[in-house]
């Protein structure tokens, strides 16, 4: 029945060719351009509100409230997330090891995916977060099957990306909308009706002038910690297990396996931040019909109790302990921000390790089936998958929790673009560069090429 259902979901076709590196390049360059573009069309219909508190989600969900891309990627996460549980609990008996199990996994997320466009754009409408001009039951309608079809165009972006570009869609449209912010944030000159302008470069240089050295320190400390936090990325990013490798047939001849500490990359951060965002959303709409299930929240939509208020902690935490707004509620706040950050990281990681084909088995496979072996023993996959297991899965528990921790860590700093969407952005960078540094370099022009190669 989903099989059925999947096959007449519309997809992107595969290449049936080699795609070389600029055909790649176009085609990301034309589909991030074509999605940022999306951010400026009104909803038809739609009430003009202010969204100021959703703030927060529109970065980590790569959405523009009000818009075309008010659902972003969230259908994308949710439905990944749904089946990671699913397989990872063995609920859904899928070998992704497996080309049909795999093709069967594409084809359920596919169909999830269009279920939560539906569902979520239904969900914004009726609970009151995308509301219409009038109470009128067609223009609901319609507002309803225009965020759908923005959330279905968002999932075919995606896989052209995926299949005509470099790298991913979802990684690419958090990356843009988390640089668009950061730039705005720090560099902005305009005043908007105050004498200070709105960027904190700006204001630093400004106050420093006045000789107001409090609110000079206040304007400077996200940057110094957005700073700070992308060194720190980086340097990380380096930290890996090589697993020394040598060919059977030829002597003499091999090459190291490297695994990474940060073994799953960012995809755990951009789960846990999503979900923490749905909730967030899903729980004010809730608690504005009435229905606090999650929490209640104020009218800018900050939570003030319940569940959400305590996996949730005010942006730049440091800045106000320096100000002395400490309180044990304050401090229960973080803790609790950090354990859902870490743990759900962690959770996250090892489910992706198990649904990507990055467990211990899928690797020896791979290593085995280029003629590689371990020095010292047999060609097994077996034995390869034996030493493999007393890294893979230690590297993903620790590096899931590593990159949790530091998100909170980077929320509680007051990064531009926020924590954890920094964190996402210099990660999906890096991954980005390596990517085109390992696959493409031959392609490049001379000039681009030395800057890869440095």
């Amino acid at each position: 029945m989903i099989e059925a259902l999947g096959k007449l979901v519309p997809g992107v076709e595969s290449p049936k060719r080699a795609i070389s590196f600029k055909e790649r390049l176009k085609w990301t360059g034309i589909i991030l351009f074509i999605y940022l573009s999306m951010g400026f069309i009104s909803l038809y219909g739609v009430e003009p509100s202010t969204y100021e508190h959703l703030h927060y989600m529109q970065m980590i969900l790569a959405s523009k409230m009000g818009s075309l891309t008010t659902l972003g990627i969230g259908p994308i996460v949710m439905a990944s997330i749904i089946l990671q549980l699913l397989v990872g609990t063995k609920v859904l008996p899928l070998d992704l090891t497996k080309p049909e199990d795999r093709e069967r996994f594409e084809l359920y997320q596919k169909v999830g995916i269009v279920f939560f466009c539906f569902f979520e754009a239904a969900t914004y409408v009726l609970l009151g977060a995308i509301r219409p001009r009038a109470p009128d039951p067609f223009l609901i309608l319609l507002l309803i099957l225009q965020l759908a079809c923005g959330g279905l165009l968002v999932m075919l972006f995606d896989e052209v990306v995926s299949k005509w570009g470099i790298g991913s869609g979802v990684s690419l449209f958090i990356a843009a909308g988390v640089c668009k912010e950061i730039f705005i944030r720090a560099f902005n000159p305009f005043t908007f009706g105050s004498e200070i302008p709105a960027g904190l470069i700006p204001q630093f240089f400004i106050m420093l002038g006045m000789g107001d050295l409090s609110s000079a320190f206040d304007a400077i400390l996200p940057v110094i910690s957005t700073i700070l936090i992308v060194f720190l990325v980086v340097y990380v990013n380096g930290i890996k297990v090589e697993i020394p490798l040598a060919f059977g047939s030829i002597s003499g001849f091999g090459r190291r396996w490297p695994l990474k500490f940060i073994y799953t990359s960012n995809i755990p951060v951009i789960l846990i931040a999503a979900l923490l965002a749905n909730l967030q959303m899903m729980g004010a709409m809730l608690a504005n019909k009435g229905v606090p299930i999650l929490g209640e929240f104020d009218a800018q939509g900050n939570p003030t109790s319940g569940f959400v208020y305590y996996i949730t902690v005010p942006h730049a935490l440091i800045l106000s302990l320096l100000h002395g707004a400490f309180s044990s509620d304050l401090l229960l706040r973080a803790l609790g921000h950090v354990l859902f950050f870490v743990i759900g990281s962690v959770i996250f990681s090892v489910l992706w390790v198990e649904t990507a084909g990055m467990d211990a088995k899928s690797v020896a496979k791979q290593i085995t089936s280029i003629g590689l072996q371990i020095p010292g023993f047999r060609r097994d996959p077996r034995i390869v998958e034996q030493v493999l297991s007393r890294y893979i899965m230690p590297l993903a528990v620790m590096g899931g929790a590593f990159v949790g921790f530091l998100a909170a860590f980077a929320n509680f700093m007051g990064a531009l673009g926020t924590g954890t969407g920094i964190l996402l952005t210099v990660m999906i960078i890096y991954n980005f560069y390596e990517t085109i540094a390992y696959r493409y370099m031959e392609e490049m022009h001379p000039a681009l090429r030395k800057f890869f190669e440095g």
